[in-house]
């Protein structure tokens, strides 16, 4: 199954989600990450972030939805409307979830500041994958409306 985490940037958000998402699947299961309107380069903390939870980071880029190497089975925004952000909407025969996390490439502060909004962002993302994977997958993947229903649950869990 092919998951996508998709945001505007592609710069922090969506890269720790398909990072860490690939890190943590079983065989099988494969992220990837893309945004509507992409940077053109993976913010520097988020790769340090990575790296320190000891996650590869090889071949991780800011890419466009527009170049996607495989169609998504589920479509994962991570935009925060909180912050008044505007997420992309993919369009397609997907299974669609929002699971919101503040930008953390927009937060102004002290450098420890800075590192915490980050970490939180991991932290929150690190959680949901995690509990996505828990879920009975196998039995899901064939229970559009309950998968749906569950990955929507999960998007409400913070750090």
């Amino acid at each position: 199954m092919n998951i996508l985490f998709l945001c505007t940037g592609n710069s922090c958000r969506s890269i720790l989600a398909e990072a860490t998402f690939n890190h943590l699947a079983p065989t099988g299961w494969k992220a990837m990450s893309a945004g509507s309107q992409p940077t053109g380069k993976v913010h520097p903390r988020s790769l340090a972030l990575l790296a320190r939870e000891g996650i590869a980071t090889d071949g991780l880029h800011s890419k466009s939805w527009d170049s996607l190497p495989q169609v998504p089975d589920v479509v994962i925004t991570v935009c925060s409307n909180a912050a008044g952000e505007t997420c992309p909407a993919y369009l397609g025969p997907v299974l669609r979830t929002h699971w919101g996390v503040d930008d953390p490439a927009h937060v102004t502060g002290t450098e420890e500041e800075i590192e915490a909004a980050f970490t939180t962002a991991y932290r929150i993302l690190r959680r949901r994958i995690e509990a996505f994977l828990a879920l009975p997958l196998a039995q899901l993947e064939n229970d559009r409306p309950h998968f749906k229903s569950a990955l929507d649950h999960i998007g409400t869990l913070s750090a």
